[in-house]
């Protein structure tokens, strides 16, 4: 039997089919979806949850001259499959398959590259700004959730979208309930009224008649809508929006295609900033993500029959560690607290959270407050510890550089996801992190060569005065035993793992490892290397750079992050001020963004696998000059 699905493949073809045929559609994307999302992995409940919201604005509005700014893109994977790449969403997330979240070069149906959160709205506002400028009428919409507009970002855009007045739509996705007690009849029928012609058209209509009667038009025009505030109030959650200069019209139930076909179909008329709220439930039509969204927000391979994940266990991951040896310490030292910024499984605070809820703090998604938060904590003798993914800690920039290290505060920056993340990409790799935290003064920065020595530097971090930085890979850690005791690492200083004379390996965090099997493969032809686990980006131990100097004349450094500014950036500081005649190779990251696939692929790619060190090595040994 022929499915609606194959008869759509562009929203001109989801134009031609009659209303009570979209139901039917959507359940065929999510199948789709399902499907996909089971054999490649991805980000499954939001995508379930927006899937009659797609439909419908790709329905109403004249896409792509309509601009649709998805916020984040966890959430248009039904966009995706109606915009020409339902075949293609397969390949999602794999090596040369197309990205789990919306890019520019991949379709004009998708308008801006996203993948950090609360971005949409400012720009929305952007393009809605510069489409007056041009003359032009199209219409703008940005669809955001309601954690992403918890971000000071979605505020700063709200708020000047509210200031200029440009037509703009923005679409609140609410699928936790945590702003919209009042869906039901009452606040539906309100939400088709408000959003009605008629209604809008006497509003303004009013307003202008009472403002041109003198003396008593303005007092009277003031009364009316302080009346229409209240009456709204007792119905529905928007006055915040109308205060930032929205007219607001929601809660709607965002799995009832007709409703929000009629509300879409409304507002596409009106002027001015507009804020639709919509109801939506996250994991739709599957039970086991309607289950347990948050599992399913971002998932492995699974069996869509069960819902149960097909990835084998193996050893704890580096982020279970961090969980289990924080909260062991926490029970001793009553003074540690762990913030994060909206992704407590995330980075393994879950059973923290559970022992010391009082200690514990969420901040949502709001990785700028959530530093000078933890620096204000550390002014009154807290010892804040700030676990955050690498690739979002680069949002606190300012606030790590000016409320933490200029004043020298001793909060622990935890960067989780550090190096390759794999198959969310470029918005997600942890790749930068060394080369904007090293410049910093007061702080000091270490990563672990497995999760053995995280724990140990867990508590080494905890015993210092100062702004520390640990970072660590996504993923499982390498099996090795887990000490019961502390073991001192000394600041500044590394650990020679291997002697030999014909070159010397500075690696550090996840390329210790490979640089050691490196090392063994070189040694079964006869060269002998010297492997560092140098352990501290900063500081970098001068003592052992210097004595490798006098060793050899073959120096290799090699990170799991870019090569500008990095830490082979750092060995190489050290050596120009000495006069030697080193061959020197920096392996690393070039200057570009890497793409989505497995951690493992990439790594080989971009040589910082055990291979692409060996080959460094006998390239350098075989012909130094041209290495």
């Amino acid at each position: 039997m022929d499915k609606l699905l194959d008869r759509v493949n562009t929203p001109e073809d989801l134009k031609k089919l009659s209303v009570d045929k979209l139901p039917i559609l959507a359940d065929e994307i999510r199948e789709l979806i399902i499907d996909s999302v089971s054999k490649t992995g991805g980000h499954l409940a939001s995508s379930l949850g927006t899937v009659e919201l797609t439909i419908a604005l790709h329905y109403i509005f004249d896409t792509p001259d309509d601009k649709i700014v998805w916020d984040v893109g966890h959430q248009a994977y039904a966009h995706k499959i109606l915009t020409g790449r339902k075949e293609a969403l397969r390949t999602m997330r794999t090596l040369e398959g197309i990205s789990g979240f919306p890019k520019r070069n991949e379709s004009p149906y998708d308008t801006f590259d996203v993948g950090h959160s609360s971005t949409s709205i400012s720009a929305a506002l952007g393009m809605a700004q510069a489409r007056c400028l041009k003359g032009r009428k199209n219409k703008v919409i940005a669809v955001i959730g309601d954690g992403s507009l918890m971000a000071g970002m979605a505020f700063e855009g709200l708020n000047y979208a509210g200031h200029i007045k440009k037509d703009i739509i923005v679409v609140l996705n609410d699928n936790e309930m945590s702003i919209s007690p009042n869906v039901g009849a009452m606040s539906s029928s309100l939400s088709h009224l408000i959003s009605g012609h008629a209604y809008n058209k006497f509003r303004d209509e009013l307003k202008t008649i009472l403002f041109k009667i003198p003396g008593i038009g303005e007092p009277i025009a003031k009364l009316a809508r302080q009346s229409e505030w209240f009456f709204k109030s007792l119905f529905i959650p928007g006055l915040i929006f109308d205060e930032l200069g929205f007219k607001y019209i929601g809660p709607v139930l965002g799995h009832r295609l007709e409703l929000l076909l009629e509300d879409l179909k409304n507002i596409k008329n009106l002027k001015g900033p507009i804020l639709l709220h919509v109801v939506t439930k996250k994991g739709k039509g599957y039970p086991p993500a309607e289950k347990d969204p948050t599992y399913f927000h971002g998932v492995g391979h699974f069996n869509k029959i069960t819902g149960k994940s097909e990835i084998k266990k193996g050893p704890l991951s580096y982020t279970e560690v961090f969980g289990n040896i924080l909260t062991r310490i926490a029970e001793e030292d009553k003074s540690l607290v762990a913030i994060t910024a909206g992704m407590t499984s995330g980075t393994g605070l879950d059973n923290f959270k559970k022992k010391f809820p009082k200690r514990f703090f969420d901040v949502g998604i709001a990785e700028q407050h959530a530093i000078t938060f933890a620096a204000g904590m550390a002014t009154e003798g807290l010892r804040p510890v700030a676990a955050i993914y690498s690739t979002f800690l680069q949002r606190s920039y300012d606030q790590i550089l000016h409320d933490v290290c200029l004043q020298n505060l001793p909060v622990v920056f935890m960067l989780d996801r550090a190096g390759i993340v794999g198959e969310d990409g470029p918005t997600h790799h942890g790749l930068f992190d060394i080369s904007y935290l090293r410049p910093m003064p007061n702080l000091i920065f270490m990563a672990p060569k497995d999760e053995n020595e995280l724990g140990h530097m867990i508590y080494a971090a905890l015993s210092l005065s100062q702004p520390v930085a640990i970072r660590y890979p996504r993923g499982k850690g390498l099996g090795v035993p887990l000490d019961q005791e502390v073991k001192e690492i000394p600041i500044g200083k590394s650990e020679i793992i291997k002697q030999g004379d014909d070159a010397a390996i500075f690696a550090i965090g996840s390329t210790v490892y490979p640089a050691i099997e490196a090392s063994e493969m070189l040694e079964k032809e006869g060269i002998k290397c010297s492997v560092i686990n140098s352990r501290f980006i900063k500081p970098i131990d001068k003592d052992c750079v210097l004595k490798f100097l006098d060793k050899t004349k073959h120096i290799i450094t090699v990170e799991e992050n870019v090569i500008q500014g990095g830490f082979g950036s750092a060995i190489l500081e050290e050596i120009q001020d000495h006069d030697k005649d080193l061959n020197v190779i920096n392996l690393g990251i070039p200057d570009t963004f890497v793409e989505h696939g497995p951690q493992n692929v990439l790594r080989a790619k971009y040589q910082i696998d055990a291979q692409g060190i060996y080959n460094a090595v006998k390239k350098m040994l075989s012909n130094p000059m041209e290495a």
